[in-house]
């Protein structure tokens, strides 16, 4: 029986959980996720778990933020005047704005808090800073 290696069109199904069990991510229900091993398309702790699975494995792996979606850092967060934003974004708490960064990068800015005069905006990604657990069941592989 063949297993997963670096240069395979995986298809997986998953659930994504932080370390107190709640849920932030599934494919139930839907397609599995395909992508290609070794071509850095999900986080590395996830497909360093899916090497060497064969069709029909299934695992259950807790994914150090190191190896997800890297440490929280402070110096991602800014506060900003609202003098310098355009009027008419939506600067609600929580909210997310698009921003193209000094070489050219789409990315995702989060509202994390509102002032009458500032704006802070976080550009770490939701889940920078979390171990995540990942129940995973490799369904298919395509090919390589």
């Amino acid at each position: 029986m063949s297993t997963a290696k670096t240069g395979d069109t995986v298809r997986i199904h998953y659930t994504g959980k932080f370390t107190d069990g709640a849920q932030f991510d599934s494919s139930e229900g839907g397609d599995p996720l395909e992508f290609q091993l070794g071509e850095g398309q999900v986080i590395p702790g996830l497909e360093k778990q899916i090497l060497g699975m064969a069709v029909g494995d299934t695992l259950t792996a807790t994914i150090p933020a190191d190896e997800a979606y890297g440490p929280y850092q402070e110096a991602n967060v800014h506060e900003v005047s609202r003098s310098e934003l355009p009027d008419h974004l939506d600067l609600t708490l929580g909210g997310q704005l698009q921003a193209t960064s000094n070489d050219g990068r789409t990315m995702v800015l989060t509202v994390s808090k509102v002032s009458d005069d500032t704006v802070t905006l976080d550009a770490n990604h939701p889940l920078a800073g979390k171990d995540l657990v990942f129940d995973v069941e490799l369904v298919e592989i395509v090919g390589g």
